[in-house]
């Protein structure tokens, strides 16, 4: 799901700030949950998504969020309703899609819409939102959700890993250059959490059971650990930490 304006938690240190999100369908839980943290906070966000349904829903859960309904995998598209969006002050990039592929099957179509999606929106709709920022010489911060699959490889997912793995270098590389505007950019990196998105990919029982006992921790993530993460980042209890990961893993990077 895609968020604007801002995004809100249980502290104070993010009220009254505007954010932008996002959410790829109603299956991404961890975009729609961001967002309702965020509004509960009292943070006036702008909820982007893909699926139109999706936003009618969130409209009705969270009165006073601001839709937008938009394919980010469409450079067009996006430039033109998120082009003149307005003040942000805090930006989720969580739009994403894992299509599940062996190496020597990956097509041109999978891949040019996974790096669309997962990659190409975050430069988009980060340098629109960032122009902004500059512009009225205020500080902000970026999360961008990401996955240990950046750092470790899984079976059939080579296109949707090489995506993030391109995610924690542009997120470093976001941070070097924003950081003289005092524009912080981080990342949330989770394991394996519930969503619909995931049960596609870990259909097996089997292989989702082995893959849980190799975490320390004998669990997968759940939507409010990560959720509660990207608020940290988002908030000034932060202040200090840019270029960053967070690895939601239960321990798995550890093990």
């Amino acid at each position: 799901m895609e968020v604007g304006r801002c995004f809100g938690a249980a502290s104070s240190t993010v009220q009254n700030f505007k954010c932008l999100g996002e959410h790829s369908s109603v299956e991404c839980w961890i975009g729609r949950e961001t967002v309702k943290a965020l509004h509960a906070s009292g943070a006036r966000v702008v909820a982007v998504s893909r699926t139109g349904d999706d936003l009618v829903s969130l409209s009705q859960e969270c009165p006073g969020i601001e839709p937008v309904c938009v394919d980010l995998g469409n450079w067009e598209a996006t430039e033109q309703a998120l082009g003149s969006v307005g003040t942000v002050d805090l930006l989720v990039n969580n739009a994403a899609v894992a299509l599940s592929q062996p190496f020597l099957e990956v097509t041109k179509e999978a891949f040019d819409r996974s790096f669309n999606v997962n990659l190409r929106s975050v430069f988009q709709v980060s340098q629109i939102v960032v122009r902004g920022m500059i512009n009225r010489r205020a500080p902000g911060s970026i999360v961008n959700v990401s996955s240990i699959a950046a750092q470790v490889t899984f079976p059939n997912l080579v296109t949707y890993s090489s995506t993030k793995g391109a995610m924690t270098v542009l997120t470093k590389a976001m941070a070097m250059e924003l950081g003289p505007h005092k524009i912080r950019v981080n990342s949330v990196n989770p394991t394996v959490v519930p969503t619909a998105m995931a049960r596609k990919v870990w259909s097996d029982p089997e292989v989702s059971r082995k893959l849980k006992e190799r975490h320390p921790l004998r669990k997968f993530a759940e939507v409010d650990d990560v959720v509660n993460s990207i608020l940290f980042l988002l908030s000034d209890h932060s202040a200090s930490t840019s270029g960053a990961s967070i690895f939601v893993d239960a321990g798995y990077l550890a093990s």
